[in-house]
């Protein structure tokens, strides 16, 4: 029997499932103090950020949780974009001076909040001069500046004013691609050992 129905009915499966989930893409990455720029700073602190961007509706989901830290929360970003992935610094990209209704005055603390990034309010303003004093082509270079590995958030206090921790973004693997990618594979799989036993049987 033929393998190449059965296939391609699953590479159509599989083609049409992934641009589904495709507008929608998650970031994370843990609050560190070795990692600030231009110097290492030595704390205990610690977080974890995780940001969700949906281009068709044009938002982005922050969540942050940060502890331990030595000095009160002045203010926290996104910076974007580094010359390099993973290293060096950035000017601000998120509203300024602070994501709005951040925790300040704290050492350990959560926030929660989504933005219209179709809004000039939800860039730095330097960012958003930078790329025409267009929300949505701002919000296309911040996307592609994540995507990239070349946007970190950052959470400044009084303890070190260019920032206590911070960490560059990294995308999460959905887990519905992965699911469905597995599967096709276990079909392929499946399908390529039935031809060999038949074969070996004829």
């Amino acid at each position: 029997m033929s393998l190449r129905l059965p296939l391609a009915a699953m590479a159509i499966a599989l083609s049409a499932a992934f641009p589904a989930a495709a507008h929608i893409a998650v970031y994370e990455t843990t609050l560190r103090g070795d990692i600030e720029f231009p110097n290492p700073v030595d704390t205990p602190g610690t977080g974890t950020a995780l940001v969700t961007i949906d281009d068709h509706l044009n938002t982005m989901r922050v969540q942050v949780t940060f502890s331990d830290l030595v000095g009160n929360v002045t203010v926290a970003h996104i910076h974007c974009c580094t010359a390099a992935a993973g290293t060096g610094g950035s000017g601000v990209a998120s509203p300024l001076p602070t994501f709005p209704e951040f925790p300040v005055g704290v050492k350990f603390g959560s926030y929660d909040q989504t933005f219209d990034m179709g809004a000039a309010s939800s860039y730095g303003s330097g960012f958003l001069t930078a790329n025409g004093n267009n929300p949505l082509t701002a919000f296309s270079a911040l996307i592609t500046g994540i995507a990239e590995g070349k946007a970190y958030l950052n959470i400044h206090t009084e303890f070190v004013g260019s920032g206590e921790i911070r960490g560059f973004l990294a995308p999460v693997p959905e887990p519905e691609t992965y699911a469905l990618l597995l599967g096709g594979l276990g079909l392929v799989g499946f399908a390529a050992r039935r031809k060999a036993t038949v074969r070996s049987s004829a």
